[in-house]
């Protein structure tokens, strides 16, 4: 379509300079969308679609929205997948000749977003880039946010490089068409926005990098050489500046490598719940919810960030620990440390967004009453300040003069926007202060015109009035239109009255609007000086929020700690897993009475754990690998004692779950999750287990179970196995480093009770029916499944149904007769004597 008024023209030409982005461009006091864009903008806000006349072909589609709201709405089309373009209107329509000259100011995409309106507070906002050359693959993560950015580079499968991404969960992927299939693969499992965009030259890409960085080589950042890493951080950085995003704040790139922290793939991390839950993707009944007592935003990003990413670092585990125990002794500097931090915001993002040009006043209002709380946190924290909280301290700089000068600058309380004023202190700025006297004097003026006027006309209800059209103006009803002075200048007729102006009146306006014109644009050019100086001390501004949120993050831990009696993990060289009285932190933190156990993996390398419905396998086993999982982070944990040797892994597979738009059935999921485990499992992994195999026939299950207890075992994999596959107890006689456990219960009749003990040794019975009971099953039912089950304990032979049920006679299950019974059939009885016909029943009854 091409439009024929200049507005729509306008629209279109930027449109097409912008292909698969919806624009939004600023008319008054709207965004608004037209054409195929106003349809899809229309469908996804739920707003009204109207039209606009195009002036040739009839008229066009159109959706609007206000423009003080636009953020609101911008979130939602981006949380949708969209990406929008902001069309702004870049000269005074006051001043405009013709049409507004517009231009696009910002590109809005899932990981270029940086309004807080848009983000989630506790979660980092990662823009990533994949790139695969000689068959290893470049991974680039930059959070425009808060300035971090991050590379590594992933050698082997293509499985390796998606549970890399997986571990980061960027909000956008982009890929070249090279990696097209492993992009949308990628994002499409991941549920981000997949972004697909050309592949740089090598050359280009460095260039890139060098020019933004102001460096001479790469050798520094210690990515020279990798091809793949160079060109996945050009795309990253390169992306970022055409949505429109300035990168000032991003001064540095830092190398990260694969083995320093514990693999999780995303089916453990599912299981385990470590900060989305099962049920709804919530944060409700997760290990976050636990353990996060932050009181910043940094902290809260941290804290999960070490969550996803368990330590294999013995030295910076055990700092952790010191610092956390050191906070748990003092605490009352602990309590003051929160108090102080409740004063702190996200210094991160407002800083990144005054580097990038986009802070308002509120923004760097926040950010100055977080730098005037700094003195009292560094005095509290320097009463505890040994080990990491000493280097903590240390890492803070010392922001006390941009303190002063944005406290002396701006007003305690200024609006959001900077186009409604009121942001500079008065006594800042001279010329400021006397433009904003001389419009106030001019207003006071007019204020006291209409009582003037009034006496000296004799007209009572004579009103002084403005609009934006004519300004401001004397309006005199039509009674009184005779008594109006020779001087009155008549500017419009309405239907009770006339307005008028005079040369006095129109003098006062030039100089209250010129003087108010000109105090606006001082304000403005004062604040952007303001923020220009925020980013210029924006590194020493990040450093010091990392150190406040890594304080925030141990505090938190301390805190938790404190509240739910946890112990300080030992953390030694021996390949053991030992804990006392461990409890399950979650379901701890939910449950009035929680009745702990024992852990001992040593010697012992495989645990059978068997027991019934209901008794808490499942939660001893969770809770063994999140006690795990919470010490190699830096956390204390939920036990009487702990001692572990550092595991590379953790591997989970629990509950059963289908993928039918992959095709894969709930035994398919399990069987490719063994197989992960099977494969990638070490001496050093911990495998948890959970009723494999009963997503099939239950002698092939059983068959499939023997098989991966005797394989872990080989490979001394410490391993919790919970089965209701009682046969498995056979192995602990078989197998070297295997032993059986069991949740006790105790029998009441023909009721349990669940003790939710676990206690060496193995159990032959499920309890099935009982569990049943409790579930509400009809008590017909209940009887039948108990004679059933009676007749099965008997004789493992299929049962028929017996005489109580009316109807057709029938077998429960349908089975091929049997040879005894095939003989029996065969005897021709007349021709048997009777002690022939004896011999016969000993010989049949041998057989069976």
């Amino acid at each position: 379509m091409k439009a024929q008024t200049p507005l729509l023209k306008q629209y279109f030409q930027t449109k097409d300079a912008y292909p698969g982005v919806l624009v939004a461009m600023r008319v008054g006091d709207f965004y608004e969308f037209y054409g195929e864009d106003a349809e899809t903008a229309s469908a996804a806000l739920e707003i009204t679609l109207t039209g606009r006349e195009d002036g040739s072909n009839g008229r066009v589609s159109m959706a609007g929205v206000p423009y003080h709201s636009v953020e609101r709405y911008l979130a939602r089309l981006v949380q949708q997948g969209h990406k929008v373009a902001l069309c702004d209107q870049v000269e005074d329509p006051k001043l405009a000749k013709g049409l507004v000259k517009r231009e696009v100011t910002r590109v809005l995409s899932a990981g270029t977003v940086m309004d807080d309106s848009m983000l989630d507070a506790s979660a980092n906002n990662f823009l990533a880039a994949v790139c695969m050359i000689e068959g290893r693959a470049g991974l680039a993560l930059l959070d425009p946010t808060t300035g971090e950015f991050l590379v590594t580079e992933v050698e082997g499968s293509c499985d390796k490089l998606l549970q890399e991404i997986a571990r980061w969960r960027p909000s956008e992927l982009l890929y070249s068409p090279e990696e097209k299939e492993l992009g949308e693969s990628a994002a499409r499992s991941l549920g981000v926005t997949g972004t697909e965009g050309a592949r740089p030259s090598l050359d280009r890409a460095e260039r890139s990098l060098l020019r933004h960085f102001a460096v001479r080589n790469l050798q520094g950042f210690g990515v020279d050489g990798q091809s793949g890493v160079v060109t996945a951080a050009s795309m990253v950085l390169e992306y970022a500046r055409s949505h429109g995003l300035e990168l000032s704040h991003v001064d540095t790139i830092t190398p990260y490598s694969l083995d320093g922290v514990m693999k999780l793939d995303p089916a453990t991390r599912r299981s385990l719940e470590l900060t989305q839950n099962i049920l709804d993707g919530t944060r409700r009944y997760t290990l976050i919810e636990v353990l996060d007592e932050t009181v910043t935003a940094m902290g809260a990003r941290l804290l999960r960030r070490w969550l996803e990413q368990p330590l294999l670092d013995r030295e910076v585990i055990e700092r952790r620990h010191e610092a956390v125990g050191r906070l748990i002794e003092h605490a009352m500097v602990r309590g003051d440390l929160r108090d102080a931090l409740k004063d702190v915001r996200d210094v991160e993002r407002l800083t990144s967004r005054a580097a990038s040009g986009l802070a308002s006043p509120r923004d760097l209002a926040s950010l100055r009453d977080s730098l005037l709380a700094l003195p009292v946190l560094d005095d509290s924290l320097r009463k505890v300040a040994l080990g990491r909280l000493h280097d903590l301290r240390a890492q803070g700089a010392d922001h006390g003069e941009l303190a002063r000068h944005l406290e002396h600058a701006l007003v305690k309380d200024p609006p959001h926007v900077l186009r409604e004023g009121g942001v500079v202190k008065p006594g800042f700025d001279r010329e400021l202060d006397a433009l904003r006297e001389l419009g106030k004097s001019g207003k006071s003026y007019i204020a006291a015109l209409e009582k003037t006027e009034r006496e000296a006309t004799g007209i009572d209800r004579l009103k002084v009035g403005y609009n934006s059209v004519f300004g401001y103006y004397l309006e005199v009803g039509n009674a009184n239109t005779h008594k109006v002075p020779e001087h009155y200048i008549r500017k419009q007729t309405l239907a009770n009255a006339e307005r008028y102006i005079t040369a006095e009146l129109k003098e006062h306006e030039s100089a209250v609007l010129g003087a108010e014109e000109k105090a606006v644009a001082l304000e403005t050019d004062i604040f952007t000086r303001l923020r220009s100086r925020v980013a210029e001390n924006a590194s020493a501004l990040l450093q010091t929020a990392r150190a406040i949120a890594e304080l925030d993050a141990l505090v938190s831990l301390a805190e938790c700690a404190q509240k739910r009696q946890y112990v300080r993990p030992e953390i030694t060289d021996d390949d053991v897993l030992e804990l006392e009285d461990a409890r399950h932190p979650v379901v701890e933190a939910h449950t009035p009475l929680f009745v702990p156990n024992d852990v001992a993996l040593g010697d012992t390398r495989l645990v059978v754990l068997t027991g019934p419905n209901m008794s808490g396998k499942s939660t001893y086993l969770r809770q063994t690998a999140l006690i795990v999982l919470m010490a190699q982070v830096g956390s204390f944990v939920p036990a009487a004692k702990c001692r572990i040797g550092l595991c590379d892994r953790i591997f989970t597979r629990v509950g059963a779950k289908d993928e039918l738009a992959t095709g894969q059935s709930t035994f398919m999921v399990e069987m490719v999750e063994s197989a992960n485990i099977l494969n990638n499992a070490t001496e050093r992994s911990l495998v948890i287990l959970d009723e494999v195999g009963r997503g099939t026939s239950t002698f092939d299950g059983l068959a499939i179970a023997w098989a991966m207890v005797e394989h872990l075992s080989r490979g001394r994999v410490k391993t919790l196995f919970a089965t209701h596959y009682h046969q498995l107890n056979a192995l602990a006689e078989q197998v070297v480093g295997v032993a059986n456990f069991r949740v006790s219960v105790e029998e009441v009749g023909d009721h349990v009770v669940w003790t939710h003990k676990v206690l060496p040794g193995g159990t032959d019975r499920s309890y099935g029916v009982q569990v049943a009971r409790m579930a509400g099953v009809p008590r017909r039912v209940l009887e039948r499944a108990a004679e059933i089950l009676a007749e099965l304990e008997r004789d493992p032979a299929l049962p028929s149904i017996g005489p109580g049920l009316t109807g057709v006679q029938m077998t429960l299950f349908d089975s091929a007769p049997s040879a005894v019974e095939e003989e029996i059939k065969r005897l021709d009885l007349d021709s048997l004597t009777p002690v022939q016909a004896l011999m016969k029943l000993e010989e049949l009854k041998r057989r069976l």
